[in-house]
């Protein structure tokens, strides 16, 4: 699909317009791009959340911080 997107070209997205606007009118296609904006905008919103989720349950510092406090204190107990 990344390839199809690489190879339009001006004519095409002009032509592309020209019949969006045919189909839904002026009136309403600022209307679904206002739409598609909100819903990609929400996508990338849950995406990061993902990614930030991911990391921090990947994270290894608190784990690594714990077992450092146990260490020091089996070293304290000799």
């Amino acid at each position: 699909m990344t390839f199809i997107i690489l190879s339009i070209g001006t004519g095409e997205i002009i032509f592309i317009i020209f019949v969006a606007l045919m189909l839904f009118g002026s009136k309403r296609l600022p209307e679904m791009a206002r739409g598609l904006a909100k819903g990609l905008k929400e996508v990338k919103k849950v995406t990061e959340d993902i990614k930030k989720e991911i990391i921090s349950d990947t994270d290894l510092s608190k784990e690594l911080k714990d077992f450092k406090d146990l260490k020091d204190t089996f070293k304290d107990i000799k």
